[in-house]
């Protein structure tokens, strides 16, 4: 049973499916992570980064799991997150800086970003935008593809099948996000997850979000 002093000493309940704990590539190793840093909750975020590292995931794979997260909660939300985890570096000897992961300049940024977002999501997103005004009907699209998969996509660290898994259980943490979990939920599928894990991805959230907020993320995914 779950006590209030489990609860106040940030122990939650793990679910346990074949699914979560097959390999870590599955990428759901992250997920408690990722939610944490979405849901602003710094001290349990610093004990579950100590955790993570106990159990196999690299520093740079932690690091790039927030990193990840930055084009989805803004800067400002993912910059005390980064602090956070320097820290827990910091405390089990782990030299800073990392090893840089970004594999992208200005100049292919837009072009590499592209390579990565058409096979996923085509283009719904600019003809979405496309009755913008000018010159924002164009522009928003480029940057969104700059920003989003030049510069966070391409990067090393994490598989585009792991982003796109941690993504989704941000998309969860974030709540209000069915528009977006239907075609990150497709790209799981099309960078490898099966719909059993991409499902185990959310369950893996439901102490973390509450029950409403992931069982709607699982609604918006169930049919894919």
């Amino acid at each position: 049973m779950l006590s209030l002093d489990r609860i106040r000493a940030g122990v939650v309940p793990t679910f346990v499916h074949p699914a979560t704990t097959r390999s870590p590539a599955a990428g759901i190793p992250l997920g408690s992570q990722t939610v944490l840093t979405c849901l602003q909750t710094l001290p349990q975020l610093r004990a579950h980064a100590a955790g993570a590292l106990a159990t196999g995931v690299t520093p740079v794979q932690l690091r790039e799991a927030v990193y990840q997260l930055a084009p989805f909660i803004g800067f400002p939300r993912t910059l005390n997150p980064v602090s956070t985890i320097n820290a827990v570096f910091t405390e089990h000897g782990i030299a800073l800086p990392l090893p840089e992961q970004g594999t992208v300049d200005d100049a292919a940024r837009y072009q590499r970003g592209l390579a990565l977002q058409t096979p996923l999501y085509g283009t719904e997103i600019k003809d979405d935008l496309s009755d913008l005004p000018e010159p924002f009907n164009e522009a928003i699209p480029r940057f969104l593809t700059e920003f989003c998969f030049g510069d966070f996509y391409t990067r090393g660290g994490l598989t585009l099948a792991q982003r796109e898994l941690l993504v989704l259980c941000a998309l969860a943490a974030i709540g209000d996000t069915a528009a977006q979990l239907g075609p990150h939920g497709r790209a799981c599928l099309q960078t490898g997850s099966s719909k059993t894990v991409v499902i185990a991805a959310l369950v893996q959230c439901f102490p973390y979000v509450g029950f409403p907020r992931a069982a709607a993320a699982i609604r918006a995914v169930r049919d894919l």
